[in-house]
């Protein structure tokens, strides 16, 4: 049974309470992580000799953040209203907030307090008539007295997706507010993090799909996080970070280094009228670093000539993404294009998306400009209507690693051939690992409208009791991203003299979004996923665990049902010559 929308409010630090709105179903804007694990809105109040609130919900918690606010708080007594990023969804809170209490300044960014006079310019004209903002915007240096020992120090930390984020820092209490960072999306009644690790999957796929894109951006705002002398980050989604503050800071500095250290990159520049396009972009950038490449994301909105010369110079291959206004890609774009077809070498392979309304002209824009220079793209060009649903954006990640996956193969093509000596693997070893064996399987999984499925040889039992066994999964497979803990799979075990066909079938290239079951004989299993009726065997499994391995992920997976389904059939079984590949 579905739970409720609730606030949960406590006492983190002298003067400071905490107010979580708390859902346990995926939000809508939620769609682009993929998970179903809920959300937490964390908002903040410090009561000094002046109040302050620090990070109010967007509008799935309007009415009830406002209600558990009020009868905690006389409204009229809320000095300040701090914001580490402003959208349209959060805009629908501060509206009516500001109906309740006019008195409010708004603590803000340079960028952000353009934002978010703009957005009320745009949509709530009638409140600013009545109630002008009161934006203060912040400059180097800035603090905030609150009294009773409560100076707040702001921290500006712009990357691409979110050019206005402001971190805010409490000298009194040492707690770091900290927006987007070290945040989690899931749904709990835990305040704070005992137990830290076990939170650990979540931030990670929370990284991968928002923080990663802006790599350079995010190591320059962990330096200045780090500075300080933090006892808790307070976050936007999921549980405070305390008791593994100092190992997800590092983790944090570990997963940005491992993707600098990537050799290819790529340039994925974009605008975004109303975040669909940035949407889109984060998507095509997740697929495109689990396929082992670097990305750099560029908001042409905000970045200079200079910036975007460097960029496109400098990559191995670019992406452009644009909404269309009024029949026409944004200003930003079409100077950012220019200054891509005028540096860019037509050798390098290229990519186009973007959202509209009701027309698409300015991605057709994109995809002639790139034709007529003699590009070769690396996916099809991705149009969205709308919003995008999840199945759109899982194509969007498949997309990125087509993109990242063709130029490897150019890499390789280009690259000279290496002498033995110079594997990280001597002929010798390549032949020993080589002589490990595994289960000939197909993974099938199915999440409402996606499917997914993969063949997997790297299988192994690892426990009796629960029963229980490994398997390995590349990070650049289209499935890894549909099997985090908790999600249910199906294996299938193949039979010997009768997997040929099978194999075949899904060993071939998928387009982005192809169905992978059309035309294959199969049924849907107890746990919601595909069962492949020729094979020899299945499993009904859960992802209990996962470990990150060099290239792969290791899953330990419980099986909670199966069948034998020929009784007197062979498991197949694949043999390797090398140790270096499949």
């Amino acid at each position: 049974m579905t739970k409720s929308k609730d606030v949960q409010i406590a006492p983190i630090a002298l003067n400071t309470r905490v107010f979580r709105s708390r859902t346990w179903d995926r939000l809508k804007f939620e769609v682009e992580y993929g998970l179903s694990r809920g959300t937490t809105a964390n908002s903040f109040v410090i009561e000094g000799e002046k109040t302050a609130l620090i990070d109010p919900p967007g509008e799935s918690f309007t009415e009830i953040f406002l209600q558990a606010v009020e009868q905690r708080i006389d409204l009229e007594t809320i000095d300040y209203v701090i914001l580490g990023h402003i959208n349209p969804n959060r805009a629908v809170t501060i509206n009516a907030l500001i109906k309740k209490a006019p008195q409010i300044t708004f603590i803000v960014s340079n960028t952000g307090a353009k934002s978010l006079q703009t957005i009320f310019e745009n949509n709530y004209q009638e409140t600013i008539a009545k109630n002008p903002l009161q934006i203060e915007a912040i400059k180097n240096d800035y603090q905030l007295d609150l009294g009773k020992g409560h100076k707040l120090e702001f921290i500006t930390t712009p990357n691409p997706r979110y050019p206005d984020q402001l971190l805010t820092y409490d000298n009194q209490t040492k707690v770091f507010y900290t927006d987007k960072l070290f945040s989690a999306h899931v749904c709990g009644d835990q305040i704070l993090d005992e137990g830290w690790s076990i939170y650990q999957e979540d931030r990670r796929y929370y990284f991968d799909c928002v923080i990663m894109p802006y790599g350079s951006q995010i190591s320059k705002a962990l330096e200045k996080i780090k500075e300080k002398d933090s006892l808790i980050y307070a976050t936007n989604h999921g549980p405070l970070v305390r008791y593994g503050l100092t190992e997800l800071t590092g983790l944090y500095e570990q997963w940005l280094e491992n993707q600098q250290k990537q050799t290819l990159n790529v340039a994925l520049v974009y605008a975004s009228a109303y975040g669909n396009t940035a949407t889109l972009a984060s998507a095509i950038a997740r697929g495109i670093t689990k396929a082992g490449v670097r990305v750099e994301s560029i908001n042409a909105e905000f970045a200079d000539s200079e910036e975007i010369k460097t960029a496109i110079q400098q990559c191995n291959g670019f992406i452009f993404g644009s909404p269309t206004l009024g029949g026409h890609a944004p200003t930003q774009i079409q100077s950012a294009l220019g200054i891509a077809l005028a540096n860019g070498d037509s050798n390098k392979i290229v990519g186009a998306f973007g959202s509209f309304g009701w027309s698409g002209e300015a991605i057709d824009l994109l995809e002639n400009k790139f034709r007529d220079g003699g590009y070769r793209f690396g996916f099809d060009t991705i149009r969205v209507k709308f919003k995008p649903t999840e199945a759109v954006l899982k194509t969007c990640e498949e997309a990125g690693t087509d993109f990242a996956q063709a130029l490897k193969k150019r890499k390789k093509a280009l690259k000279p051939k290496e002498s033995a000596a110079a594997n990280s693997l001597t002929p010798r070893t390549e032949q020993a690992l080589g002589r490990l064996v595994g289960s000939l399987c197909i993974v099938t999984t199915q999440r409402e409208e996606i499917k997914g499925a993969m063949v997997a040889s790297w299988v192994s039992q690892a426990t009796f009791n629960p029963p229980g066994f490994t398997v390995a999964v590349a990070k650049e497979r289209a499935i890894e991203s549909l099997l985090p803990i908790g999600s249910k799979f199906v294996l299938n075990i193949l039979e010997e003299g009768r997997h040929i066909e099978l194999m075949k079938h899904f060993l071939k290239p998928f387009a982005p979004g192809e169905d992978r079951f059309v035309n294959v004989d199969h049924e849907i299993s107890d746990n919601g996923n595909p069962i492949l009726n020729k094979a020899l065997a299945y499993l009904e499994c859960q992802v209990s665990n996962r470990l990150e391995c060099g290239d792969h992920w290791v899953l330990y997976a419980q099986a909670q049902g199966g069948k034998l389904l020929k009784e007197d059939g062979i498991t197949a079984v694949h043999y390797r010559k090398s140790g270096s590949h499949y």
